[in-house]
Order: C-alpha cells, then structure tokens, then sequence
C-alpha cells in the first residue's frame, strides 16, 4: 500500500463526523518556526465544539477558542494528540487533521503527539492498539512507521508541517506494553526510532520529541534518556510534563529547572515542557510558576525550547474530573499572561 493509499484508508476510519476547515484552496499559509513555543495542547476542543461548548476573550466577546488563546493569552503553537482508533473518533487522524489546519490557518506553530494507542498513553497506561495486539516488536515497529506517516502525509497534503512531533507520551517506563517496555532490551528504543526515522523521511526539520511526566523527578530522565543513550536511540528534544501543587510550586519548580539544566548538559539536547497545569482556580499561582520558568531560562531557546499548558481551555471538572484547565466561565484566568509579559 502506498502512503497516500495508507493515508486515505486511515482519515476513512473516524467515528465521529467532525467539521472541516475549508481554506479557499485546501491549503494553509506557511507558518514559520517559533524560536520558543508559547503553547496549548487544545485536542479536546473539537469535541468541546460539538457538545455547544463556547469561549470568550477578556472583553467579554465570543470568539474561536485558538484565536482567542493567541490574541489574548500570547499562545504561538498548539499541541495535539493522535490515538489510532478511539471509539468515538475524537483524536484520530481525521480529527488531529481539522484542528491541526486550523491552528496553521491562524498562524500558530504545531506539534503533533503520537500516542501509540486507541486512549490514553501514560505512566499508568502504554495499552497496544487493539488492531495491533498481536503483534511482534518486528510488525510494531513497521505499525509506527506507517501510522505516523498516515497522519504527516496528510497533513502535508494540506500545506500543514509540524514544528515538533512526539513519539509516545509520557514513556517513563517505554510503550505499548509489554514488549515495548525499557527492560525489554533494545524494544523501546527501535519503536522510537521508527517514529524518528518516517517524521524525518517527510519533514527533515521536524524536530523529534521523547517525552517523560514528572519533570521534577531527576530518576526519571535517568531512566528513559539514559537507556535510549545506550540503545542508540534516535530524538532531538527531551519532553517533560509538570504538575506542582499550588502551595509548593517554589520548591518542585526550583527542581524542574536543575533537572532540566542537567538533562541538557547530560545528554547534549534542549527541552521542552510539553505538558503543564495547575487547578483552574489557582490562576495566579499558577502564573507566577510559568512566569518563574521563562525568567529562568529566557526565551532564547537553547535551553528550554518552550511549554505548552494542557488543555487550558477545559472547564473544571470536563469529562470525568480533569481540574487543571485556566478558563473560568469560558474566559482565560491570568495563568498564561506570562506567555505575553516575559
């Protein structure tokens, strides 16, 4: 099957009919690279559209939820997630594809994140596709290849190149358990170099992203960059996410930023806070926290390349308890004004 064929047959297997982003010629300005992502991963917001949800800007004005995050909260990139074949459509490749042409549409950065699974991908689960269940490492290995050029070919069909791609989230431990988990030898190192090797195979310049949770917790860069760097693994920027609690944000946050320094003198790569949040409440702590991070670390991008809030725009409690969005009532609270003042 050939990669445009592949691609076809992947964008046909969506669920859940989402509505298109229809530029006058199917294709989006060119966006250039941000020197220091300023992000929001917003991959719940197709979904959010079609439940009715709405958001308005600090005038008080109803307006489209990126658009609003760039103009009013500074937000330059927007990162979203891909499973395979979730069963209710909302971020497989169809739908990645809608949000993704509308964040380029509207001149923001984009990084795509591979989960390798038909849910959630994350310290407590690495599950196998179910298509791919019986697989050995040997057919995984060509499942990555193809799914991740399933879903670049089509966002390069529509003029759309990604500025970062993740392959796998929050892999403390490897994916797609159990043969792809770290103590299975050179495993989890081969499935991340065939991610590496077909991001690179269409966009050269795309930059490769091996992501952790707990970017507070220096065992855990030892752990998964540490082995990839004995098995020959193949990425560009280190990920972390980061989750402090409001009333010791000082303490975690001072740690992040040693750990962060040191993974970069370590293993010789920058980094990138992929994932980050606080309980939607907690505005100006939260604020203050990020505002700390830039100042650390300045906007240069040699260092630290950039951080991205998780799901900002989610209002507290939305499908099933997640707390750590910062929108009250649709608005954005003051957590991201340091993606405009620093």
């Amino acid at each position: 099957m050939n990669i445009l064929t592949l691609a076809a047959a992947l964008l046909a297997t969506c669920c859940t009919p989402v509505q298109p982003y229809n530029a006058p010629d199917n294709s989006v300005p060119e966006t250039p690279a941000v020197t220091f992502a300023k992000g929001a991963d917003v991959s719940w917001l197709t979904q959010m559209e079609s439940e009715g949800l709405t958001f308005k800007n600090k005038a008080g004005e109803s307006q489209e939820c990126m658009a609003l995050l760039r103009d009013d909260c500074g937000v330059n990139a927007i990162r979203l997630r891909v499973w395979v074949n979730p069963a209710e459509g909302w971020n497989n490749i169809d739908d990645v594809l809608v949000k993704a042409r509308r964040a380029a549409s509207l001149g923001l950065a984009v990084m795509i994140d591979f989960h390798f699974s038909d849910t959630w991908a994350d310290p407590a689960n690495q599950n196998v596709p179910a298509a791919w269940a019986s697989h050995d490492i040997t057919a995984l290995q060509k499942d990555v290849k193809e799914h991740v050029t399933a879903m670049l070919t089509a966002l390069k069909t529509y003029g759309v190149t990604p500025q970062w791609v993740q392959i796998g989230n929050e892999t403390r431990g490897g994916m797609m358990y159990p043969l792809g988990k770290y103590e299975n030898g050179a495993n989890f190192a081969q499935l991340v170099n065939a991610g590496y090797d077909a991001v690179k195979a269409i966009f050269p310049d795309t930059q490769v992203i091996v992501h952790i949770d707990s970017g507070d917790r220096a065992d855990l860069y030892a752990r998964i960059f540490g082995y990839l760097k004995l098995q020959n693994g193949k990425y560009d920027i280190i990920g972390v996410s980061f989750y402090p609690e409001a009333e010791s944000w000082q303490a975690s946050t001072a740690t992040l930023v040693s750990n962060i320094k040191t993974a970069n003198t370590t293993y010789g790569k920058p980094v990138m806070i992929c994932e980050i949040g606080m309980t939607w409440s907690e505005g100006e702590a939260c604020k203050s926290m990020i505002s700390q991070i830039m100042k650390d670390f300045g906007t240069s991008g040699d260092v630290l390349k950039g951080i991205f809030y998780w799901e900002p725009e989610a209002p507290a409690g939305y499908n099933g308890g997640y707390a750590k969005g910062c929108f009250a009532d649709g608005t954005p609270t003051v957590a991201l004004d340091p993606f405009i003042t620093e």
